[in-house]
Protein backbone atom coordinates (compact mmCIF):
# COMPACT_ATOMS: atom_id res chain seq x y z
CA UNK A 1 0.00 0.00 0.00
CA UNK A 2 1.64 3.24 -1.32
CA UNK A 3 1.52 5.98 -3.63
CA UNK A 4 5.22 8.19 -4.47
CA UNK A 5 7.99 7.17 -5.04
CA UNK A 6 9.53 6.59 -2.14
CA UNK A 7 6.47 3.67 -1.70
CA UNK A 8 7.86 2.47 -5.61
CA UNK A 9 11.05 1.24 -4.42
CA UNK A 10 10.04 -1.27 -2.09
CA UNK A 11 7.53 -2.57 -4.17
CA UNK A 12 9.68 -3.32 -6.78
CA UNK A 13 12.27 -4.87 -3.99
CA UNK A 14 9.49 -7.40 -2.94
CA UNK A 15 8.26 -7.98 -7.02
CA UNK A 16 11.58 -8.39 -8.46
CA UNK A 17 12.62 -10.08 -5.45
CA UNK A 18 10.87 -13.14 -5.73
CA UNK A 19 8.00 -12.23 -3.39
CA UNK A 20 5.02 -12.75 -4.53
CA UNK A 21 3.25 -9.42 -4.20
CA UNK A 22 -0.82 -10.35 -4.96
CA UNK A 23 -2.15 -6.86 -5.05
CA UNK A 24 -1.38 -2.81 -4.77
CA UNK A 25 -3.35 -0.76 -3.18
CA UNK A 26 -2.73 3.36 -4.13
CA UNK A 27 -4.45 6.46 -4.38
CA UNK A 28 -6.98 7.56 -7.07
CA UNK A 29 -5.83 8.63 -10.18
CA UNK A 30 -4.83 12.13 -9.97
CA UNK A 31 -5.87 14.56 -11.92
CA UNK A 32 -3.20 16.83 -13.95
CA UNK A 33 -3.01 19.71 -16.57
CA UNK A 34 -4.11 23.13 -17.60
CA UNK A 35 -7.62 21.96 -16.38
CA UNK A 36 -7.45 18.70 -14.71
CA UNK A 37 -8.75 17.14 -17.55
CA UNK A 38 -6.04 14.34 -17.76
CA UNK A 39 -5.76 11.91 -15.34
CA UNK A 40 -2.07 10.47 -14.05
CA UNK A 41 -1.52 7.02 -12.16
CA UNK A 42 0.80 7.17 -8.92
CA UNK A 43 4.07 5.80 -9.69
CA UNK A 44 3.00 2.81 -7.62
CA UNK A 45 0.32 2.14 -9.99
CA UNK A 46 2.35 2.45 -12.69
CA UNK A 47 5.16 0.17 -11.49
CA UNK A 48 2.18 -2.17 -10.96
CA UNK A 49 0.96 -2.29 -14.10
CA UNK A 50 3.69 -3.04 -15.90
CA UNK A 51 4.31 -6.13 -13.55
CA UNK A 52 0.74 -7.02 -14.16
CA UNK A 53 -0.12 -6.78 -10.42
CA UNK A 54 -3.39 -6.16 -9.40
CA UNK A 55 -4.56 -2.43 -8.31
CA UNK A 56 -7.26 -1.33 -5.99
CA UNK A 57 -8.03 2.12 -5.73
CA UNK A 58 -10.20 3.04 -3.43
CA UNK A 59 -11.97 6.39 -2.62
CA UNK A 60 -12.71 5.27 1.11
CA UNK A 61 -11.18 2.85 3.05
CA UNK A 62 -13.85 1.70 5.15
CA UNK A 63 -16.03 0.70 1.56
CA UNK A 64 -17.48 -2.70 1.98
CA UNK A 65 -16.63 -3.44 -2.10
CA UNK A 66 -13.00 -2.29 -1.05
CA UNK A 67 -12.90 -4.62 2.23
CA UNK A 68 -14.44 -7.21 0.11
CA UNK A 69 -12.17 -7.05 -2.71
CA UNK A 70 -8.84 -6.63 -0.55
CA UNK A 71 -10.13 -9.97 1.76
CA UNK A 72 -10.35 -11.68 -1.72
CA UNK A 73 -6.45 -11.59 -2.53
CA UNK A 74 -5.64 -13.69 0.84
CA UNK A 75 -2.59 -11.78 1.59
CA UNK A 76 -0.72 -12.59 4.70
CA UNK A 77 0.65 -9.79 4.93
CA UNK A 78 0.33 -5.95 4.18
CA UNK A 79 2.71 -3.51 4.06
CA UNK A 80 1.99 0.58 3.89
CA UNK A 81 4.64 2.82 2.94
CA UNK A 82 3.91 6.58 2.46
CA UNK A 83 0.18 6.16 2.24
CA UNK A 84 -2.90 6.68 4.56
CA UNK A 85 -3.76 5.92 7.69
CA UNK A 86 -5.81 3.09 8.06
CA UNK A 87 -8.84 1.73 9.56
CA UNK A 88 -8.73 -1.27 11.92
CA UNK A 89 -10.76 -3.26 10.06
CA UNK A 90 -7.91 -2.67 6.64
CA UNK A 91 -5.06 -2.91 9.09
CA UNK A 92 -5.74 -6.54 11.50
CA UNK A 93 -6.74 -8.57 8.26
CA UNK A 94 -3.92 -10.27 7.61
CA UNK A 95 -2.62 -13.16 9.63
CA UNK A 96 0.70 -11.76 9.58
CA UNK A 97 -1.00 -8.25 10.05
CA UNK A 98 0.58 -5.05 8.74
CA UNK A 99 3.49 -3.61 9.10
CA UNK A 100 4.63 0.24 7.94
CA UNK A 101 8.22 1.62 6.62
CA UNK A 102 8.22 4.97 7.95
CA UNK A 103 11.19 7.70 6.98
CA UNK A 104 12.19 8.33 10.70
CA UNK A 105 13.86 6.95 13.88
CA UNK A 106 10.67 6.69 15.76
CA UNK A 107 9.04 8.03 18.00
CA UNK A 108 10.67 10.87 16.80
CA UNK A 109 9.04 12.69 13.56
CA UNK A 110 6.15 10.68 13.65
CA UNK A 111 3.74 12.37 11.19
CA UNK A 112 3.59 12.98 7.04
CA UNK A 113 6.99 14.56 6.72
CA UNK A 114 9.61 13.44 9.02
CA UNK A 115 12.30 13.87 6.57
CA UNK A 116 11.84 17.34 5.77
CA UNK A 117 11.44 18.15 9.71
CA UNK A 118 14.45 16.11 10.38
CA UNK A 119 16.50 18.40 8.07
CA UNK A 120 15.01 21.26 9.55
CA UNK A 121 15.89 20.48 12.96
CA UNK A 122 18.86 20.30 11.89
CA UNK A 123 19.68 16.34 12.64
CA UNK A 124 22.75 15.11 11.99
CA UNK A 125 21.29 11.01 11.95
CA UNK A 126 17.53 10.02 10.58
CA UNK A 127 16.50 6.88 9.54
CA UNK A 128 13.57 4.53 8.64
CA UNK A 129 11.55 2.20 10.91
CA UNK A 130 9.00 -0.61 10.23
CA UNK A 131 6.55 -1.41 12.93
CA UNK A 132 3.13 -2.47 12.97
CA UNK A 133 0.04 -0.83 12.49
CA UNK A 134 -2.41 0.04 15.58
CA UNK A 135 -4.54 2.88 16.47
CA UNK A 136 -3.02 5.83 15.94
CA UNK A 137 -0.60 8.00 14.24
CA UNK A 138 2.95 5.50 13.71
CA UNK A 139 2.81 4.58 17.03
CA UNK A 140 2.62 0.80 16.78
CA UNK A 141 5.36 -1.05 18.33
CA UNK A 142 9.00 -1.49 16.48
CA UNK A 143 10.61 -4.22 14.03
CA UNK A 144 13.09 -2.96 13.08
CA UNK A 145 15.08 0.56 12.35
CA UNK A 146 18.38 1.61 10.06
CA UNK A 147 20.17 4.80 10.89
CA UNK A 148 21.45 6.73 8.04
CA UNK A 149 23.48 9.81 8.39
CA UNK A 150 22.67 13.50 7.55
CA UNK A 151 25.57 15.95 6.32
CA UNK A 152 25.42 19.71 6.95
CA UNK A 153 25.15 20.19 2.62
CA UNK A 154 22.36 17.58 2.47
CA UNK A 155 18.75 18.72 1.40
CA UNK A 156 15.56 16.81 1.42
CA UNK A 157 16.52 15.56 -2.45
CA UNK A 158 19.32 13.86 -1.18
CA UNK A 159 18.06 11.91 1.74
CA UNK A 160 14.84 11.18 0.33
CA UNK A 161 16.90 9.06 -2.20
CA UNK A 162 19.47 7.43 -0.03
CA UNK A 163 16.49 6.69 2.76
CA UNK A 164 14.44 5.24 -0.23
CA UNK A 165 16.75 2.37 -0.86
CA UNK A 166 17.78 1.72 2.90
CA UNK A 167 13.92 1.30 3.28
CA UNK A 168 13.28 -1.08 0.58
CA UNK A 169 16.13 -3.07 1.95
CA UNK A 170 15.19 -2.92 5.23
CA UNK A 171 11.31 -4.00 4.31
CA UNK A 172 12.62 -7.26 2.74
CA UNK A 173 14.88 -7.80 6.04
CA UNK A 174 11.07 -7.23 8.31
CA UNK A 175 9.10 -9.30 5.66
CA UNK A 176 12.16 -11.94 5.72
CA UNK A 177 11.95 -11.94 9.61
CA UNK A 178 7.85 -12.73 9.57
CA UNK A 179 8.42 -15.57 7.26
CA UNK A 180 10.95 -17.26 9.10
CA UNK A 181 9.32 -16.84 12.71
CA UNK A 182 6.04 -17.53 11.13
CA UNK A 183 4.39 -13.70 12.54
CA UNK A 184 6.10 -13.80 15.72
CA UNK A 185 8.24 -11.29 16.47
CA UNK A 186 10.02 -9.54 19.36
CA UNK A 187 8.97 -5.89 19.10
CA UNK A 188 9.81 -2.85 21.18
CA UNK A 189 7.59 -0.37 22.59
CA UNK A 190 7.65 2.97 21.24
CA UNK A 191 6.54 4.29 24.52
CA UNK A 192 9.43 3.09 26.96
CA UNK A 193 11.60 4.71 24.62
CA UNK A 194 9.65 8.05 25.37
CA UNK A 195 10.83 9.81 28.78
CA UNK A 196 9.02 13.04 28.26
CA UNK A 197 6.77 13.86 25.66
CA UNK A 198 8.00 16.92 25.21
CA UNK A 199 11.15 15.91 24.10
CA UNK A 200 9.36 14.13 20.43
CA UNK A 201 9.17 16.02 17.39
CA UNK A 202 6.56 16.13 15.12
CA UNK A 203 6.48 15.64 12.01
CA UNK A 204 3.00 17.18 10.51
CA UNK A 205 2.05 17.70 6.81
CA UNK A 206 3.47 20.90 5.16
CA UNK A 207 1.05 23.39 3.68
CA UNK A 208 2.00 26.71 1.81
CA UNK A 209 2.15 28.93 4.63
CA UNK A 210 4.72 26.51 6.88
CA UNK A 211 7.19 26.97 4.27
CA UNK A 212 7.90 30.63 5.04
CA UNK A 213 11.24 31.79 6.11
CA UNK A 214 11.55 33.60 9.28
CA UNK A 215 14.77 35.79 8.51
CA UNK A 216 14.94 36.25 12.52
CA UNK A 217 15.82 33.39 12.85
CA UNK A 218 19.91 32.43 14.03
CA UNK A 219 21.39 31.43 10.89
CA UNK A 220 21.94 28.05 11.00
CA UNK A 221 17.93 27.89 11.75
CA UNK A 222 17.56 29.62 8.13
CA UNK A 223 19.77 27.70 6.46
CA UNK A 224 19.06 24.34 7.80
CA UNK A 225 15.15 25.03 6.71
CA UNK A 226 15.96 25.88 3.28
CA UNK A 227 17.40 22.41 2.96
CA UNK A 228 15.06 20.96 4.86
CA UNK A 229 12.56 21.87 2.32
CA UNK A 230 14.66 21.89 -0.93
CA UNK A 231 14.17 21.06 -3.68
CA UNK A 232 9.95 20.43 -3.13
CA UNK A 233 7.85 21.96 -1.53
CA UNK A 234 10.66 24.82 -1.17
CA UNK A 235 11.54 27.53 1.40
CA UNK A 236 9.94 30.83 0.20
CA UNK A 237 10.18 34.76 1.12
CA UNK A 238 8.68 37.69 -0.51
CA UNK A 239 11.33 39.81 -2.52
CA UNK A 240 11.45 43.40 -2.23
CA UNK A 241 12.91 45.92 -5.36
CA UNK A 242 14.41 49.02 -4.71
CA UNK A 243 11.26 50.38 -6.94
CA UNK A 244 8.54 49.10 -3.74
CA UNK A 245 7.59 46.06 -6.67
CA UNK A 246 7.94 42.94 -4.48
CA UNK A 247 7.45 39.05 -5.94
CA UNK A 248 7.69 35.37 -4.50
CA UNK A 249 10.59 33.96 -4.08
CA UNK A 250 11.74 30.43 -3.74
CA UNK A 251 15.21 29.45 -2.55
CA UNK A 252 16.95 26.05 -2.99
CA UNK A 253 20.60 26.68 -2.16
CA UNK A 254 22.16 28.83 0.26
CA UNK A 255 25.22 29.33 2.29
CA UNK A 256 25.93 31.16 5.66
CA UNK A 257 28.61 33.80 5.88
CA UNK A 258 29.59 34.52 9.52
CA UNK A 259 30.26 38.15 9.55
CA UNK A 260 28.98 41.08 11.39
CA UNK A 261 27.00 44.26 10.21
CA UNK A 262 24.95 46.58 10.90
CA UNK A 263 22.17 46.00 8.75
CA UNK A 264 18.74 44.76 9.70
CA UNK A 265 17.40 41.31 9.73
CA UNK A 266 15.97 41.05 6.19
CA UNK A 267 18.14 43.82 4.37
CA UNK A 268 20.26 42.50 0.94
CA UNK A 269 23.30 43.25 -0.16
CA UNK A 270 24.42 41.95 -3.94
CA UNK A 271 27.66 41.55 -3.16
CA UNK A 272 28.91 43.25 -6.41
CA UNK A 273 26.32 41.16 -8.60
CA UNK A 274 27.35 37.62 -7.62
CA UNK A 275 24.94 36.67 -5.33
CA UNK A 276 21.64 38.52 -2.75
CA UNK A 277 23.54 38.00 1.01
CA UNK A 278 20.51 38.06 3.36
CA UNK A 279 21.17 40.01 6.55
CA UNK A 280 20.28 37.67 10.19
CA UNK A 281 21.08 38.62 13.50
CA UNK A 282 24.86 36.35 13.33
CA UNK A 283 25.81 36.79 9.13
CA UNK A 284 24.50 36.33 6.37
CA UNK A 285 22.66 33.56 4.13
CA UNK A 286 24.09 34.08 0.46
CA UNK A 287 21.21 32.89 -1.87
CA UNK A 288 22.88 30.18 -4.58
CA UNK A 289 19.97 28.67 -6.35
CA UNK A 290 16.41 30.41 -6.19
CA UNK A 291 13.11 30.54 -8.30
CA UNK A 292 11.17 34.21 -8.89
CA UNK A 293 7.59 33.56 -9.15
CA UNK A 294 6.62 33.10 -13.18
CA UNK A 295 10.21 32.55 -13.88
CA UNK A 296 12.85 28.82 -13.66
CA UNK A 297 14.79 28.14 -11.55
CA UNK A 298 17.97 29.63 -11.62
CA UNK A 299 21.16 30.50 -10.26
CA UNK A 300 21.49 34.26 -8.40
CA UNK A 301 23.86 35.14 -10.32
CA UNK A 302 22.04 34.97 -12.91
CA UNK A 303 18.68 36.44 -11.44
CA UNK A 304 21.16 39.08 -10.80
CA UNK A 305 22.39 40.03 -14.36
CA UNK A 306 19.12 39.27 -15.67
CA UNK A 307 16.77 41.52 -13.20
CA UNK A 308 16.01 45.11 -14.10
CA UNK A 309 15.49 46.34 -10.93
CA UNK A 310 18.23 46.55 -7.62
CA UNK A 311 16.86 43.87 -4.68
CA UNK A 312 16.52 45.26 -1.45
CA UNK A 313 15.21 43.25 1.10
CA UNK A 314 13.40 39.85 1.81
CA UNK A 315 10.28 39.72 4.57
Amino acid sequence: MGTPEFACASLRALAEGGYRVVGVVTMPDKPVGRHGSVLQASPVKQYALSQRIPVLQPDKLKDARFLDELRALHADLQIVVAFRMLPEEVWDMPRFGTFNLHASLLPQYRGAAPINWAIIHGETVTGVTTFFLTHGMDTGRMIRQRPEPVSLTDDVGAVHDRLMTVGAGLTLETVDLLLENDGHLETVSQETLVRDAATLRPAPKLFHDTCQIDWRQPAKRVYDFIRGLSPCPAAWTTLFFDGGDCSTLKIFRAEILRETHSLSVGDIRTNAGRAPDVAVEDGFIRLLDLQVAGKKRMSAKDFLNGTKQNVSAVK
